[in-house]
């Protein structure tokens, strides 16, 4: 007797503790009706993994899949989707390691839209599913799987952040199969009734491990919670740390991994350079880097840092555009939209931007403040080098930073090359093609003018002229004409600068302010 109540205490012990007040959301009923079907056909742990394929044409897929992919003249695929494809196709679980633009979007669109073709979405209840962290990254998910989808008769919906949510809402009760999400809209469609998730048969986690910095970890583990637990789960990330692991460990059944890199050799095609400079020479560097004939996207720590940059930068003739989360979608559409179409050559972007810019052909990606973390500095080196090619990262470094960078490179992996630069120098054009912008530098140099200066040397001084009627009184507090009589005790009132008495008002007359404040040049982080 003695023995049962002490083994009944240990198991109250070991039971988990739950905080008061918060309770464990309840997966929903289809989930426990759909865990034996799906777990049968789940393979058991001991398969093995499926062997990486030469050709596209090696995959069991429909065949309007295969079509779309030589149509759109996609032949060979890459290694990541070499690998993982089979078991991905074969319903497996799948862990994908690999940096930015290695083709892990249609590694898991193409086996998401052939194990979802042939079967109908209820309205608002979709059967895969996809977590991106950025609106951005949302877009270029969607515009990657469209034409796919459309061939074999699948509906994506898109819903993210920034967007009308009732359009988004009205998208849902139509009917999607394929459901394009970050996580905090996806949360709220579902707190009001728009979206359930007990019918999805594929879930899709992309950029895991941005997501989780960017503090979404509770939001997706409640989303997931929502899923029926035997349906198919593929996480692709580029790097795999501790919030990762837990989300692998608590939602992957026997993952198959797949990593066509470690993660230093994840910016292996790139060169990387330190480019120090003075504090005094790093905005005109800046500028010359941002003159040159190519396309750049350009990194900085703050928003307004990023709009104050494209000022400064449209002063000099380069035609440059901001993309940061304080930016409307429209707004952030239009950058990117004229960035693509070489509009805009200049792309001044956060950190928060960094993963959801995909564009063709970029060979220069320059740090103009440098990151914090050596997974910022791999996500905003992943814009350039995509898909096999070959890119440049280049990061500015003050004399103050040059301790913190070094340490910053020895994280991430990598042994850049170091040069001393000022505008102008031969060793910038070389690495980044810098030159003279198309218009000079303000003049800083010269004092302002006091006001008196000023007014004399433009021929308006600020004497009082005689239609003006601001002839000065000797009590020094009336203006000249001032009404006497009747009118000498009512309240004076204001009176507009054009051709009456009284203080200027919306004139050219007006104090102004000395437009040439003095900034700090050193950087655009202050």
């Amino acid at each position: 007797m003695p023995d049962d109540s002490r083994q009944t205490s240990r198991k109250r012990a070991s039971a988990p503790r739950q905080r008061p007040g918060r309770r464990r959301p309840a997966r929903p009923r289809a989930d426990a009706a759909a865990r034996p079907r799906a777990e049968a056909a789940r393979p058991a742990p001991s398969v093995a993994s499926l062997p990486p394929v030469e050709s596209f044409a090696d995959l069991r897929m429909p065949a309007p899949l295969h079509a779309e992919l030589a149509r759109q003249g996609v032949t060979s695929p890459f290694p990541i989707q070499a690998a993982a494809l089979p078991n991905a196709l074969a319903g497996r679980d799948v862990l994908g390691r690999g940096r930015t633009g290695s083709g892990k979007t249609l590694a898991f669109g193409l086996a998401l839209l052939a194990r979802t073709a042939g079967h109908r979405a209820e309205s608002r209840a979709p059967l895969a599913l996809v977590l991106v962290p950025t609106r951005e990254l949302a877009q270029q998910v969607a515009g990657a799987l469209d034409p796919y989808a459309d061939a074999v008769g699948l509906r994506i919906a898109t819903v993210v952040g920034g967007m009308s949510l009732v359009r988004q809402a009205t998208a849902l009760a139509r009917g999607a199969d394929v459901l394009i999400a970050t996580p905090g809209r996806l949360a709220d469609l579902i707190e009001r009734g728009d979206c359930r998730l007990d019918r999805v048969r594929t879930t899709v986690l992309d950029e895991a491990d941005q997501m989780t910095d960017m503090g979404f970890l509770p939001q997706v583990t409640r989303l997931l919670e929502q899923t029926p637990g035997g349906g198919q789960r593929m996480l692709f990330s580029a790097t795999l740390d501790k919030n990762v692991d837990q989300l692998v460990r608590r939602f992957l059944s026997d993952p198959v991994t797949h990593s066509v890199d470690p993660p230093a050799g994840a910016v292996g095609t790139m060169e990387h350079h330190l480019l120090h400079v003075a504090d005094a020479d790093k905005h005109e560097t800046t500028v010359h880097i941002a003159a040159r004939d190519e396309r750049v996207i350009m990194f900085v720590g703050k928003k307004y840092a990023a709009d104050r940059l494209v000022r400064k930068l449209t002063a000099r003739g380069v035609r440059a555009a901001a993309l940061h989360g304080g930016k409307t979608q429209s707004q952030r559409n239009r950058a990117l939209d004229g960035f693509h179409a070489g509009d805009v050559t200049v792309l001044v972007a956060t950190n928060v931007a960094a993963r959801g810019i995909h564009i063709d052909d970029l060979d220069l990606v320059v740090n103009i403040d440098p990151p914090d973390d050596h997974k910022d500095y791999l996500h905003r080196g992943g814009r350039t080098a995509r898909a096999g090619r070959t890119g440049t990262v280049v990061t500015l470094v003050l004399p103050d930073q040059r301790r913190d960078v070094n340490d910053l490179m020895a994280q991430a992996g990598i042994r850049p090359n170091s040069t001393d630069v000022h505008p102008g120098a031969p060793e910038l054009t070389r690495i980044t093609g810098a030159r003279e912008p198309s218009r000079p530098a303000p003049d800083t140099t010269r004092k302002p003018a006091s006001a008196a200066g000023r007014n004399a040397a433009s021929g308006t001084g600020r004497k009082a002229a005689p239609s003006s009627g601001r002839k000065a009184a000797p009590d020094g507090g009336r203006d000249a004409g001032q009404a006497t009589g009747r009118d000498a005790g009512r309240p004076r009132k204001r009176r507009s600068a054009a051709g009456q008495g009284g203080r200027p008002q919306n004139s050219h007359d007006a104090p102004k302010r000395n437009p040439r404040r003095a900034r700090r040049p050193s950087s655009y982080n202050t």
